[in-house]
């Protein structure tokens, strides 16, 4: 029986020094030093003192002992240096009792206050004991390092909380606020929760930082990042969570300077640069890695394909080399290009500038007068651009310009081949996100069969195809483009050329990269490389140099298993590249859409699901969906009229209805 006993439980992480007025059996009546009286099972009884006091004295008594019990183990739990006993028994490896730790504190003559004060100094320090079965046992060195180093980040990450906190709320009123010395750690913990949500690693320590500058929504993140500066107002998170690297490092550079510098080795190569070669590019472009020639040769039309010869500039496995498989592919987005190479590099001396000698692989193919391919060849050469054209003054010069007509010629004669041979036309505008002076975004398609777009597009393909038959006639180790035969052709006949295409896009087998040549279908040809933009694709600098060395009669750089591994490892990068450029053409399209509430577009229905049809936007060629409407039943393939009621492109939130007109 326990009644007059005076005894020790923990709640809520404290002490509770109470004394038993009553022993129930199961349960303890207990009066605590601040004259409550509680019930308490057994199982939590910490600590039972020896003493008895009988129960039945006067309260103001019974409460006045309490008190002076409390303070008193309270006092003896400041003498108590925990660090020290753990040192007299941390090397012993056994557990020990609360009454032979406190006998080696305060002698053998302890008494309950004694032990008591022990336990409150053992529970409260957390580092040098733990407690099991009744019984403390000492911590291992290594963890008492490990407590130690883990108390004081938490201590560090409470002061960087709090000056963290004022700095925010003060930044968010339009306060002036200098940055505080941990604005770095600040920064990180907004910026995880900005780019990974729920999932961000500190996501503990950021909804604190969050919550005590008044903030529940995580979310906001985002902004506070744009209002201290951090970020820009249309920040690519895409770009932020990848793998990408942006920036190159100072031994990059100088790696590129040093190049720069340098002579490209003129042995083995033939001299082209008397002919009369030309660019065909977008008017923001600064990387040229394809030229163009067209030449009258003994009743023959010689069309020259000149690519750049990045291979003969930047051997495998160098820190340039390295560089360029870790990107995998230049990156261009609206107001934003991040280049596969240093652009000392990419945009100079790789690069195929007018009136710049440059080193090239170059391709001679031969037409006869009716547009037939007569023979072609292959050599690694010297060029000189003469004209750097773009898209538009092309079809602008057209009618005036022979050379031009005949390159379009022989690209429709090209063109009608590879139809002949299965190739499917399911190409689309581009989508073109043009930029006000204010900032204001404005969407255009760009048309893809534009003269000018056809020839540098089919004289490309034809580049990518003869070089694949030669190393295919060659037994040239490399990696082939290949498609198989779509699950169904779908027929064109009368329908919407857009839902034709959406169709047909769906019907078709996945690319592949593999070592072996098989047809590409979609181009309608029977084997296929990528070989024409080693400036801006690791792939096509990685079969450029299987070319080149059996051209100069050197060793192959790969075999098949090491072009398979760099297929493996490429490949990941590159879909992540495809998804950042998806992703973020969807959004501006996206903040088009937000400034244009209520506003009225064209869409072509794609499907009809459960309660909602599928829809692409004529204008931005967007997939969306839309709820049924009331009484309104739509075909697939037909147009119809939506208007927009929501878009946030941070969110990706684009909700359509059916317009009223409809």
């Amino acid at each position: 029986m326990h009644e007059g006993q005076i005894i020790e439980y923990i709640d809520q992480g404290k002490f509770v020094c109470t004394l038993c007025l009553q022993d129930r059996g199961s349960r303890l009546h207990l009066l605590t030093a601040y004259n409550r009286e509680v019930n308490l099972s057994h199982k939590r009884t910490l600590l039972v003192s020896n003493r008895s006091i009988d129960p039945s004295r006067p309260r103001e008594e019974l409460l006045d002992i309490l008190k002076r019990t409390e303070e008193t183990r309270d006092r003896l739990k400041q003498e108590i240096d925990v660090k020290y006993l753990w040192e007299l028994v941390k090397d012993e490896e056994e557990s020990f009792s609360h009454g032979y730790l406190a006998e080696l504190i305060f002698g053998e003559d302890v008494r309950d206050d004694h032990v008591s004060a022990l336990m409150r100094a053992l529970f409260d320090d957390h580092i040098y004991f733990k407690y099991k079965d009744g019984r403390f046992l000492p911590q291992s060195e290594e963890r008492v390092e490990l407590i130690i180093r883990q108390m004081e980040e938490e201590a560090l990450k409470e002061e960087r909380l709090s000056e963290g906190s004022v700095w925010l709320k003060k930044v968010l009123s339009g306060e002036p606020a200098a940055p505080p010395d941990c604005s770095g750690f600040l920064v990180n913990l907004l910026e995880q929760v900005a780019l990974w949500g729920e999932e961000a690693q500190d996501l503990k320590y950021a909804k604190e930082l969050l919550a005590r500058a008044d903030i529940r929504d995580i979310r906001q993140a985002r902004s506070i990042l744009r209002q201290i500066g951090i970020w820009e107002e249309h920040e690519n998170l895409d770009l932020l969570r990848s793998s990408i690297r942006t920036g190159f490092s100072a031994e990059e550079l100088a790696a590129a300077s040093e190049l720069a510098q340098g002579d490209f080795d003129t042995q083995d190569r033939e001299d082209l640069t008397g002919l009369h070669t030309l660019t065909i590019d977008g008017a923001s472009t600064e990387d040229y890695d394809d030229a163009l020639s067209l030449e009258k040769v003994d009743g023959f039309y010689e069309l020259g394909i000149h690519i750049a010869d990045v291979a003969a500039m930047i051997p495998p496995d160098t820190l340039l080399d390295r560089t360029a498989a870790e990107r995998a592919s230049s990156l261009y987005l609206p107001r934003r290009q991040v280049p596969m190479l240093p652009p000392g590099l990419s945009q100079d001396t790789l690069s195929l500038k007018a009136g710049c000698d440059r080193p090239a692989l170059s391709l001679l193919a031969r037409f006869d007068a009716e547009g037939s391919l007569a023979g072609f060849t292959l050599k690694p050469s010297i060029i000189r651009v003469r004209d750097q054209l773009t898209y538009e003054s092309v079809n602008a010069q057209l009618e005036g310009d022979p050379r031009l007509q005949d390159l379009l010629r022989l690209s429709r004669r090209f063109r009608e081949v590879r139809h002949s041979q299965g190739a499917l036309n399911i190409s689309l505008p581009e989508v073109d996100i043009v930029f006000g002076e204010a900032g204001e975004v404005q969407l255009s398609l760009i048309d893809q069969d534009t003269p000018s777009r056809m020839i540098v597009a089919e004289i490309m393909i034809l580049y990518n195809w003869l070089t694949a038959r030669f190393c295919v006639e060659h037994q040239i180790p490399t990696l082939f483009r290949t498609q198989p035969e779509p699950s169904e052709k779908v027929p064109l006949e009368e329908k919407d050329y857009l839902f034709y295409v959406f169709q047909q896009r769906r019907k078709l087998a996945p690319l592949q990269i593999q070592t072996a040549p098989k047809p590409h279908c979609g181009l309608g040809v029977d084997a296929y490389i990528q070989a024409s933009s080693p400036i801006r694709r690791y792939l096509d600098l990685v079969v450029q140099r299987q070319i080149s060395a059996f051209l100069l009669e050197r060793a192959f750089p790969y075999d098949a298993k090491k072009l398979e591994e760099i297929r493996l490892f490429t490949d990941p990068l590159v879909r992540e590249i495809g998804k950042i450029k998806r992703n973020r053409l969807r959004y501006w399209i996206l903040t088009f859409f937000s400034l244009r509430r209520g506003k009225t577009y064209r869409a072509v229905v794609l499907d009809e699901l459960k309660s909602k049809y599928r829809v692409v936007l004529r204008d931005t060629q967007l997939i969306a969906e839309i709820r049924k409407a009331d009484g309104k039943i739509f075909q697939a393939g037909q147009e119809i009229l939506v208007t927009v009621g929501k878009a946030d492109p941070w969110e990706d939130i684009l909700e359509l209805k059916v317009a009223d007109n409809q």
